[in-house]
């Protein structure tokens, strides 16, 4: 019976040890790993008879080695017990077995660990490669839409003048023998084309009603040239909040966009609801174009319709460069939902 006793009681003692240590190394993490590992040391040398116990990351060192499991055989570390060398010093197979298993379990928090550490600084390389990218992409569209200005500028002082001057000019010949009222009227007729294609041009370059009165009023404009060509056509904000400039191209041109594609592949005039959302306390600034025309293709995802790939992806990448996002999707009651959402900017 007292054999029995204190074989029971070895069997709890080598059960507790493995328990208490696969619990603490399984929780460790890389600021505590160095302190688990010690306690878990700790607890081995007490189990064996030992004075003291530490782990070496010296794989050189006289001790027990901490192989990690896998197939490489890897030593990741040593368990140094004082007065005791190997687990073949320990007599009882059943202790040199759990001490065994001990090792085992401290070897794989290690590589654990080891290998989440690897897992972040991989993690924040691709972070901060996102970021770089990001900065770049937003540095193209604000060089974009920094010549646009000046062209648009250059074409506002120079071609445009000219061609105003032109018309001026043509409306002041009186009619003779050299030019006759049909050719005089062509010629006045054809000055004043070239004069609208010139402000047409102009104006998407760089809307003026952008820089001078804002979003909701730019997207106005452009709704009323839509409206022109038969759409029914709105546009409706929430608030009388101004959006931040840095917001304000980007948003203009994502509708200017997905305008676009609604006159390719809405099937035709069809209403169009445009709405503004801005929650300045939480920097939330919300753009949805949405039209009720004829919808995607069915099975067809948004961005392998024809001709409108390299659409979406721009206005994907317009959102990346300020850190926003892009969703586009067909709607229940047919057509499609552009949303654009950014937040934290105030």
């Amino acid at each position: 019976m007292r054999d029995l006793y204190r074989s029971a009681e070895a069997r709890a003692a080598r059960l507790r040890l493995l328990v208490e240590a696969s619990r603490d190394l399984s929780a460790a993490e890389a600021s505590t790993l160095s302190d688990t590992l010690q306690q878990s040391a700790m607890r081995a040398a007490h189990f064996a008879g030992s004075r003291e116990g530490k782990v070496s990351d010296d794989l050189d060192a006289g001790g027990i080695a901490l192989i990690a499991p896998g197939t490489t055989d890897e030593r990741v570390g040593t368990l140094c017990l004082s007065e005791l060398e190997s687990l073949d010093a320990l007599a009882d197979e059943e202790d040199r077995q759990a001490l065994a298993l001990l090792c085992q379990l401290m070897a794989s928090a290690i590589q654990r660990v080891a290998k989440q550490q690897e897992n972040d600084v991989l993690l924040d390389a691709v972070q901060e490669r996102e970021r770089r990218l990001e900065h770049v992409i937003g540095n193209l569209f604000n060089a974009q839409e920094e010549e646009r200005r000046r062209v648009s500028r250059d074409l506002h002082d120079g071609v445009a003048q000219t061609a105003g001057a032109l018309f001026r000019r043509l409306e002041a010949v009186p009619t003779s023998e050299a030019i006759s009222p049909d050719d005089r009227s062509q010629l006045i007729s054809m000055s004043q084309g070239l004069i609208r294609e010139l402000r047409a041009v102009i104006a998407g370059l760089r809307p003026t009603a952008l820089d001078d009165l804002g979003l909701a009023s730019a997207l106005k404009v452009m709704s009323d040239q839509m409206r022109g060509e038969g759409f029914d056509i709105s546009v409706e904000t929430s608030s009388d909040h101004d959006w931040p400039t840095g917001l304000t191209t980007a948003y203009y041109r994502i509708a200017q966009e997905a305008l676009m594609n609604v006159r390719k592949h809405a099937g035709g005039a069809c209403r169009v609801d445009i709405t503004l959302k801005s929650d300045p306390a939480d920097g939330r600034w919300t753009m949805t174009v949405r039209d009720y025309g004829i919808g995607l293709k069915k099975g067809e995802a948004p961005s392998n319709l024809p001709g409108e790939r390299v659409g979406i992806e721009m206005m994907k990448e317009r959102m990346l460069a300020i850190g926003g996002t892009l969703d586009v999707a067909e709607m229940a009651g047919g057509g499609v939902r552009v949303r654009a959402e950014i937040e934290g900017i105030r």
